[in-house]
Formats: structure tokens, C-alpha cells, sequence
């Protein structure tokens, strides 16, 4: 007997009266965004699943606990969300976004856990990454159809890859910006990759930026404008590539850091930068283009970065890799990444040495970085 089931873990708040009483808040917020996209009640609660008359109460008994309005409607404009309404959602996406990575890494340690306790369990391959919407589309496909599972852990690139070499992982996922910061981040990387020890897989190539309101209501249109006063910024985490690339970009305008207001407020993902903007907590961040675009920001590009998962030489002919690189140049995979806004997938699924990824210039960035 196999198992037959997957663990998940979900985020979800709820309000606590002083008497000890809970108010849960998944459906009210789940009603909001629905309100928020479809313009009416009468929508929401179909796009629910719910009867009008039980997402009007949930709205109506909300408001009375908030004491606060959540929805306006007017005949010309139909129903929508008040101020506190989107406040709401927008801080419940936030939460979704900075917790996401943290629950998907928590869920696959269980699900491994749980997976022992059968006798014919299959062996997992071991995926550690950097946060990003191609790896997302990747552990979806590949633990939703018949193949050994992948089991995921969110880390930064340099954890990635001080795990592949450290032999805790199978595969380790990193980007590296293409042209002149390239060098640099390769230098980062060079203390854990081996050009006669590893190899590389192509997974896309996807455009990073700055996310502003769609207005863009600061007139932010380079990295110099994140000292401008009134400009508040949103970083990611400490040993992130993209926080070290800010900083790169930064110091070529020298530019100290300390003079942006906001480098050290930090998000774990694209998402939760883009949720943080979208919400008003700040006024401009750095991700991929999809995250702006999913949230309804703006999206100033500033670089092309090449996303690898880095790979031991003789693991790339073991069953369960060879099944992996299958699903990446399959047509279902190769789909789903061609549809993200800002991804190229032209190159998925091919395998290449460093210095064929590289060029020459590598193996002097390497011993430079060690």
C-alpha cells in the first residue's frame, strides 16, 4: 500500500472578542475579494459557492464586529469595497504571500514524514530554491502527476547551493542577472559550484523590476529615485540575490544604502513585495514582473535574469531525474511557464556545464569568489 494523500497547511486569522470569542474570518474575506472582482454581491456569492442571502450576512455581521464598513454600492458603480474593505484583503494577501513559502516547506517535510510509514514509499527528489513562480508551477505539476515526488524547500540561493553541496539536496535552484552584474553574483556563487562536479538546468529566463502603483504617484522610474525622500521601499530578505543585487545597482550610483528609506523592512517573496506596495505600506519594490502584475502594479524593468537548478553531474541520468527533465519539456510545463508574464521558457529543460551557461569568463569569476 502507497499513500494516498497530500499534507497541505493554510494561513488563516480570526478576531478574539475579550469575552473569548471568535470570529473567523477565511469566508468574510474570501466575500470581499470576490466583491472586489466582480463588482456586486450577486457575483461574489456565485464565485463563492454560497447563496446571496449567506454572503449578506457574512458582510453585514462583519461590519457590526468591525464597527466599520466594508462595502459601498451605488446604482452607477455597483458594489464595492470601502477603504477598511480593501485594507482587509490586501493584509490577507500580505499574510498569504510572507507565509506561503514557510507552509510549503512545513507541508513537504510532513508529507516525507508521513510517507516513511509505508512500506513501498518512493524515494523524493530534493528541491531547494529560491521563491519563484516557474519552481511553484514545477512542484505543482510534478507532485500532481504519476512520478517519484519532489519534495521543496524555499531557501536563498547561497543556502541552495551550500545544500546541494553539502549533499542535502538534489537539486539547487539560484539566478544570476544577465550582463554586467552577472559577474558579481557569480563571484557570490563560486564557493559552491564546481564546473567538473556540476551541471546545469535551464529553467527560464524572467524579468525583474520595480513595482509602483499603477499610477505610479512618486514618478519613480529608476533605482536613484529609492533615496528621494518621500519615497518609502520595500526590500527582500537579507541573503537574498535580490537584495544583493539591489545593493550591486546601488553601489554603482554610489548610493549607501542608509540613504533609502525602508532597505531594511524585508518580504520573503515576490508576492508579499508586491502585496506590501499594493497595500500602501510602501511606495516601491523590487521582484519579478509577475507579482506586479497579479496585484495590478506597475512595472519598471531594470534586469533579465537566467533562473538554474543546479544539478550533480552523475544524478542526471538517475530514473528520477531523467523523469523530472521529461515533465520540464513537456508541453503542460512548458504552457504553464510561457503564460507567466515576464518569463521566457525558449531554453527550459536544457542541460549545460558552467562554462557553456557562462562562457569564459567563469572560471575567473570562480576563483575570484573563493
Amino acid at each position: 500500500m502507497t499513500y494516498k494523500f497530500k499534507a497541505r497547511l493554510s494561513s488563516e486569522w480570526v478576531l478574539e472578542k475579550p469575552s473569548g470569542t471568535v470570529l473567523p474570518l477565511s469566508e468574510v474575506l474570501r466575500v470581499l475579494a470576490a466583491v472586489d472582482a466582480t463588482g456586486n454581491i450577486s457575483g461574489a456569492s456565485r464565485a463563492c459557492g454560497m447563496s446571496y442571502r449567506h454572503a449578506w450576512g457574512l458582510l453585514r455581521h462583519a461590519e457590526k464586529e468591525f464597527e466599520m464598513a466594508l462595502i459601498e454600492t451605488s446604482r452607477r458603480q455597483g458594489t464595492k469595497l470601502t477603504n477598511f474593505g480593501q485594507h482587509l484583503i490586501w493584509a490577507n494577501r500580505r499574510l498569504d504571500a510572507r507565509l506561503m513559502p514557510t507552509l510549503e516547506s512545513m507541508a513537504s517535510e510532513l508529507q516525507e514524514e508521513l510517507e516513511r510509514l509505508y512500506p513501498e514509499s518512493q524515494p523524493r527528489l530534493r528541491l531547494h530554491a529560491s521563491h519563484g513562480f516557474a519552481v511553484e508551477g514545477l512542484m505543482q505539476l510534478a507532485n500532481g502527476m504519476d512520478m517519484s515526488p519532489l519534495e521543496l524547500r524555499y531557501r536563498t540561493a547561497i543556502e541552495a547551493l551550500a545544500s546541494l553541496d553539502r549533499g542535502e539536496c538534489d537539486l539547487a535552484g539560484f539566478q544570476v542577472p544577465v550582463g554586467e552584474f552577472e559577474l558579481p553574483i557569480l563571484k557570490r556563487y563560486g564557493e559552491w559550484l564546481d564546473p567538473t562536479r556540476h551541471r546545469l538546468i535551464n529553467l527560464a529566463v524572467r524579468n525583474t523590476g520595480m513595482f509602483v502603483k499603477r499610477d505610479n504617484p512618486k514618478h519613480i522610474t529608476s533605482v536613484a529615485d529609492l533615496v528621494n525622500q518621500d519615497v518609502r521601499f520595500v526590500n527582500r530578505q537579507i541573503g537574498s540575490s535580490t537584495r544583493f543585487l539591489v545593493g550591486l545597482m546601488l553601489e554603482q550610483l554610489n548610493i549607501d544604502t542608509s540613504r533609502v528609506q525602508g532597505f531594511d523592512t524585508s518580504e520573503f517573496t515576490h508576492m508579499a513585495i508586491a502585496a506590501h506596495i499594493a497595500s500602501g505600506m510602501a511606495d516601491v519594490g523590487i521582484g519579478v514582473e509577475t507579482a506586479a502584475w497579479r496585484c495590478g502594479l506597475a512595472f519598471i524593468p531594470l534586469a533579465k535574469e537566467r533562473y538554474f537548478l543546479a544539478v550533480h553531474r552523475d544524478n542526471l541520468d538517475t530514473p528520477h531525474m531523467r523523469r523530472l527533465l521529461d515533465l520540464m519539456n513537456g508541453v503542460e510545463y512548458q504552457g504553464y511557464v510561457s503564460q507567466l508574464v515576464g518569463y521566457d521558457a525558449t531554453l527550459m529543460g536544457r542541460v549545460e556545464t558552467l562554462e557553456e551557461a557562462f562562457g569564459p569568463d567563469f572560471a575567473r569569476a570562480l576563483r575570484a569568489g573563493r
